[in-house]
């Protein structure tokens, strides 16, 4: 989720961890729950017989990465130790920042890759309510933060899934560290639907989420990943990424910005993509 500077007090750290790491090419995490933007923690539900199939199509390039920081601000939290015993944070960080860039962006090496001017990212664990957030530091909005909710972390449930959920959480909210917005024109739904879509092909979809056309295609979250995913297969590999680079260079203005995109327009891409769901056996 993301939201506007200053959004939360910044109570003095409890503990502060800098990692300056270097740029190298990392796996993919494995996978992970994410609660998509409710505050529950139980991620026991459900099949997930739709997580992250195109992940392997993906290979991670080697970007040059901002400074990656961690904060832990209540070292005594039971959600402290449960994040420092379900991740390296060195390695989670690192790999979420990859995995995020592949999917957004071309290659390092290509010479029209136009990365965000992001210089850090410092993942704040404390304790709050909701899950987290994303949002510019009191410097300026090339320094990001990444607020996560300690108390989110003490209730996942199962403990199993600690690990893939933590994961989760991180890459869903370091999508917003690194997209665009169309010079913040983008409706919020279709923020959030890139983020959990680059969380769906970073195999690190929860158990209980599912394809869904009821209601509006821009619901946010996996209601629009799934839909960006049928999109991304219809229209071919890199549509989301051409996406993200048309909300570079333009504002958003939705029926120019599609038909422009892919052809046609998104209420009929959505029908489309109604009607593909109906049929029991349909590649989706």
């Amino acid at each position: 989720m993301s939201h506007p500077p200053a959004t939360t007090p910044v109570p003095s750290p409890a503990a502060l961890f800098n990692m300056t790491l270097t740029p190298a090419a990392v796996a993919r995490p494995a996978q992970t729950s994410f609660a998509g933007g409710d505050d529950t923690a139980n991620t026991d539900a459900g099949t997930g017989a739709e997580r992250g199939r195109g992940s392997d199509k993906h290979p991670t390039p080697n970007f040059k990465l901002p400074k990656l920081r961690i904060e832990i601000r209540d070292l005594s939290h039971p959600g402290a130790k449960h994040f420092l015993d379900a991740v390296n944070a060195a390695e989670c960080l690192a790999t979420a920042a990859q995995n995020v860039l592949a999917l957004l962006y071309s290659s390092p090496d290509c010479p029209t890759t136009t990365l965000p001017p992001t210089r850090s990212i410092t993942l704040i664990l404390r304790d709050m309510s909701g899950v987290a957030y994303t949002t510019g530091s009191d410097l300026d909005s090339d320094h990001k933060e990444v607020h996560f909710s300690l108390s989110y972390i003490d209730r996942i449930n199962p403990p199993s899934r600690r690990t893939e959920e933590v994961t989760g959480v991180i890459t869903h909210e370091f999508v917003h560290c690194f997209q665009r917005n169309g010079f913040g024109t983008c409706p919020g739904g279709l923020i959030e639907g890139i983020a959990d879509w680059v969380r769906l092909n970073c195999r690190l979809s929860p158990p209980h989420w599912k394809r869904s056309a009821d209601g509006n295609w821009d619901g946010g979250y996996q209601h629009t990943a799934y839909f960006l995913d049928y999109l991304e297969r219809r229209f071919g590999e890199g549509t989301i990424r051409r996406m993200n680079e048309k909300l570079r260079t333009q504002r958003y203005e939705e029926k120019a910005f599609w038909t422009e995109l892919v052809g046609r327009p998104v209420e009929q891409l959505w029908t489309d993509y109604a009607e593909k769901l109906k049929d029991k056996d349909a590649d989706l």
